[in-house]
C-alpha cells in the first residue's frame, strides 16, 4: 500500500480553493455590471419618461392664455406632408385650439415653406375658413423666407397676406415628378419583367417605354388639381388678384412684387401684426411641437420601409 503525499493533496485544495475565489468573483464582478445596466436603464427610462412629460406641457398653452388677449400663433415650416411635421392633423390640432381660446383676438399662420402636398394643404384651407366663420376672428398671414405652392394655398385662406419685401411667393402650378431608366437598361443589357392584372395597373413605371395615353391621363389630372388650386386662390384673394398670363403659370416672385400683383396685401411682420393690427402684442404660440415619443419612433421604426415604397410610386406636390 502506497502513501499519500501530503503536498500533492495540499496543492489540489489549494488549486480548488483558487478555482472556486475565481468563479465566485467573476460572479460578483458579473452581478455588479447587470446592477450597474439596470441602473443605468432606469435612468435612461425615467429621463425619457420626464423629457415626455416636459414635451406635452410644451404643447399645451399657458392658463395666461385662458383669460389675457394677446395673438395666436400658428407655424407653417418646412414640406407640407403627411409625414412632416407641418401635416395636416398637427396643424388643424393647433388652429381648433388657437381659435377656441377666449384670450386669442385673432389667429396668425407664420409661413416659410416651399409647398408639398395639395391634399394637406387643402384639409388646411377648408379648415381656416371654417374656423373663420364659426369663431368670428381674423386670421393673418405672414410669409417668411418663402411661400410657394400648397404653402400659398394655405396662406390665401387667411383675410390678409403680409410678407417681407425679398420673400418668395406664389409658384400656383403642379408636378408630378419621376425618372425614366429605360435607356440606361438597354445599354447594360437589362430587361424590364412587368406584370399586371389590370390594364394601366403599370402607369408610369420608371422601368418602362413612355406611353402616351398614360402620359395624356396624367397630365389631365394634374390639370385638373392646377384648376382646383386656381379656385382657391381666386377665392382667397377676389378683387385684389391682379391676374396675367403668369398669374397661375408657376412663377414666383419676391414679397415687394407679389403685393404689386395682388398675391399678397402689404409688407409685414408677425411683430407688427400683433402690435399694429391685432392690438394684442402678447403673442401665444400654439403649434404642435413633435414629442420626444414622436421623434424615437421615428428614428427607430416608424419609417421601417418608407423608402421602399418610395421609391416605387410617383408623388404629385404642388410644387
Amino acid at each position: 500500500m502506497s502513501a499519500v503525499d501530503p503536498s500533492s493533496s495540499d496543492n489540489l485544495s489549494a488549486t480548488s480553493n483558487a478555482l472556486l475565489n475565481q468563479f465566485a468573483q467573476a460572479y460578483l464582478d458579473q452581478q455588479r455590471r447587470e446592477k450597474r445596466w439596470r441602473w443605468f436603464w432606469r435612468i435612461v427610462w425615467i429621463g425619457v419618461a420626464f423629457s415626455m412629460i416636459w414635451a406635452t406641457l410644451q404643447n399645451v398653452p399657458s392658463a395666461k392664455s385662458q383669460s389675457s388677449p394677446h395673438t395666436a400663433l400658428v407655424e407653417i415650416r418646412g414640406e407640407i406632408a403627411a409625414d412632416t411635421e407641418a401635416n395636416a392633423d398637427n396643424l388643424l390640432a393647433a388652429l381648433r385650439s388657437a381659435f377656441e381660446d377666449a384670450g386669442a383676438q385673432a389667429v396668425v399662420l407664420r409661413i416659410n415653406s416651399p409647398g408639398g402636398s395639395p391634399v394637406q394643404a387643402g384639409l388646411v384651407n377648408d379648415e381656416v375658413r371654417r374656423l373663420k366663420a364659426l369663431h368670428k376672428k381674423k386670421v393673418y398671414a405672414v410669409c417668411e423666407e418663402m411661400c410657394a405652392s400648397a404653402a400659398y394655398y394655405i396662406a390665401v385662406s387667411a383675410d390678409q397676406i403680409f410678407v417681407d419685401k425679398a420673400s418668395m411667393v406664389g409658384s400656383i402650378g403642379v408636378l408630378m415628378d419621376g425618372f425614366g431608366f429605360t435607356g440606361i437598361m438597354d445599354k447594360v443589357g437589362v430587361e424590364r419583367r412587368l406584370m399586371t392584372a389590370g390594364t394601366n395597373k403599370g402607369m408610369l413605371d420608371p422601368f418602362s417605354p413612355r406611353n402616351p395615353r398614360h402620359e395624356e391621363f396624367a397630365q389631365a389630372m394634374l390639370d385638373q388639381i392646377h384648376q382646383q388650386f386656381i379656385g382657391v386662390v381666386r377665392e382667397g384673394r377676389g378683387k385684389r388678384l391682379k391676374e396675367s398670363p403668369e398669374t397661375f403659370s408657376g412663377l414666383f416672385w419676391n414679397g415687394q412684387k407679389a403685393v404689386e400683383l395682388g398675391l399678397a396685401d402689404k409688407l409685414g411682420s408677425l411683430d407688427e401684426i400683433a402690435r399694429d393690427v391685432v392690438k394684442a402684442e402678447d403673442i401665444i404660440d400654439y403649434t404642435q411641437k413633435e414629442n420626444l415619443a414622436e421623434r424615437l419612433a421615428k428614428r427607430f421604426g416608424a419609417a421601417f420601409g418608407a423608402g421602399a415604397v418610395q421609391s416605387m410610386r410617383s408623388s404629385v406636390s404642388i410644387h
